[in-house]
């Protein structure tokens, strides 16, 4: 799905304090300050230098908070780990998961654009799925870093602390997981995104940039909670809620968190800008 696959390109609250726009938020609670930032995973060169608020944030911050410590996910033993789970081990292939119909499909495309689908045919669909929209996002030059890599380069130039909401092993499951028990409906769904992936990447970024999130929320959130609500639970809520007990306790310390997630998990009422906001912080646009 192109959301996905895009790696997750999101979604920030408008705050109605304000009339500016910005994809970062400074949280205010008892004197004590952090920042939230919604990223984008994969960006193209012409994507930088980023939004200004963004470096505002990094500058005032002790430590940066990803979704998991990039370096340990780019580690060559979690390469290794991530390719074996990504594969059947079973001894199936794709093809023995999806209907003859969706397999058709999936061959079909892969022989239009010189893909070999024997070559992939071992991986689970999240695995292809994701392997297809690198394909074509490549075609127009989005390159393998986002906001999280770039910042977590300079937080160690910088020797910043780092650390991650999630471990190495929950990043690896997570990413060969998706639209498990829903293959069929997943590589549907991907292969009618992949048609449009081009428009909708540049439409998602421009609204990124502009922090525009009601164009945001159309595009990304409301669409997979409504055609895939089972992913949407598993890809955006249920990681809410593991995450908020680790924001509210980074705002018991001395330190400033700049916290950087896919700014899908930040958007509207199941969001988690919102949630703090109902839970008595004080949440602004840093401008």
């Amino acid at each position: 799905m192109k959301k996905i696959l895009l790696s997750i390109a999101l979604v920030l609250l408008i705050c109605t304090q304000s009339l500016a726009e910005s994809s970062v938020w400074k949280i205010q609670k008892n004197n004590s300050v952090m920042y939230l930032g919604g990223t984008f995973h994969l960006l193209r060169p012409s994507d930088f230098p980023l939004p200004p608020e963004f470096e505002k944030a990094y500058k005032a911050a002790d430590l940066l908070v990803f979704e998991t410590d990039p370096g340990k996910l780019n580690d060559a033993s979690a390469q290794q780990k991530l390719m074996s789970q990504a594969m059947y081990n079973d001894g199936s292939t794709i093809d023995k998961h999806l209907s003859a119909k969706t397999y058709r499909l999936l061959n079909e495309y892969c022989t239009a654009n010189g893909i070999s689908l024997e070559n992939l045919k071992h991986f689970k669909p999240s695995v292809v799925a994701i392997t297809l929209a690198a394909i074509e996002l490549t075609k127009f030059g989005v390159a393998q870093e986002g906001v999280d890599t770039f910042f977590y380069k300079l937080a160690v130039k910088d020797k910043k602390a780092i650390e991650g909401f999630e471990t190495m092993d929950e990043q690896i499951q997570f990413i060969v997981g998706m639209g498990q028990g829903n293959e069929d409906a997943y590589i549907t769904y991907t292969l009618k995104d992949l048609k449009s992936i081009q428009q909708d990447y540049e439409t998602m970024v421009a609204a990124w940039k502009k922090g525009d999130a009601k164009k945001l929320d159309d595009l990304f959130v409301a669409e997979i909670k409504t055609k895939m609500p089972k992913l949407y639970k598993e890809l955006l809520t249920d990681r809410n809620e593991n995450w908020l007990p680790l924001i509210e306790a980074y705002h018991k310390t001395p330190e400033k968190e700049f916290i950087l997630v896919g700014a899908g998990h930040l958007v509207g009422s199941e969001g988690i800008v919102e949630i703090l906001r109902r839970k008595g912080y004080t949440v602004e646009k840093l401008l």
